[in-house]
């Protein structure tokens, strides 16, 4: 009988014969990237996506991944952002979950899942899409970059969609006294493997093993 600390090995580039979805399970939490954005008649489309984080702070960078649909050429949130060169990051709170998952269902194009989805629109300054109003957080991001993979043979073709932070609405409850975001208290909500989410768990601290540059403007 094999111990515990055996291992399994899946050589890919040999076996394409392995469940894919495992690497949602093991690149886990990951943060939920809830994107809004506009289409050339006006009409706003929110959405969310599990692959999804930020990149840098500074300058501040986002990105979000989508492969491609069954039905069309590309997902509407990839060809709303590669037409207008805007999204905007909307953070998912526990509270508003169910509209985060209500946001997921394959809708006919041209459909506004903020109606669909019962949620309330809020004006962005500095982008056009509109953000969602009851969210603790709200990132306004022009594009930088759209990447495109996935054309191998029995591969599913993959857009990376990078965009610059240039704006950033807070609920003010959500931040302390020394201007940093209560992190625990907004709840973000973060996907596991299959149809599993997860809330953080109370936080820890470690003492850092490394000093870093330009302290004050962290």
């Amino acid at each position: 009988m094999a111990s515990d600390d055996s291992s399994l090995f899946i050589d890919l580039t040999v076996n394409s014969d392995f469940k894919r979805g495992i690497f949602n399970a093991i690149i886990a939490p990951r943060p939920i990237g809830w994107i809004s954005t506009i289409d050339g008649n006006g009409v706003a489309n929110l959405a969310p996506f599990s692959y999804f984080n930020l990149f840098s702070s500074l300058p501040p960078i986002i990105a979000f991944s989508c492969n491609s649909p069954e039905d069309r050429e590309a997902k509407d949130t990839l060809a709303n952002a590669r037409a207008t060169g805007e999204f905007v990051y909307n953070m998912a709170s526990l509270d508003l979950i169910e509209q985060v998952n209500a946001t997921s269902t394959p809708l006919p194009a041209g459909t506004d899942e903020f109606v669909f989805a019962g949620l309330e629109k809020a004006p962005c300054i500095n982008v056009s899409p509109p953000r969602v109003a009851a969210s603790p957080v709200s990132l306004e991001c022009r594009v930088l970059k759209i990447v495109r993979f996935g054309d191998g043979a029995d591969e599913i073709p993959t857009h990376v969609t990078f965009g610059r932070v240039v704006g950033v609405h807070i609920k003010e409850r959500f931040v302390d006294g020394d201007g940093y975001f209560r992190t625990a208290e907004a709840q973000p909500v973060a996907r596991l493997g299959g149809v599993q989410y997860a809330v953080s768990a109370p936080s820890f601290e470690l003492a850092r093993q490394f000093t870093r540059a330009s302290e004050t403007s962290y």
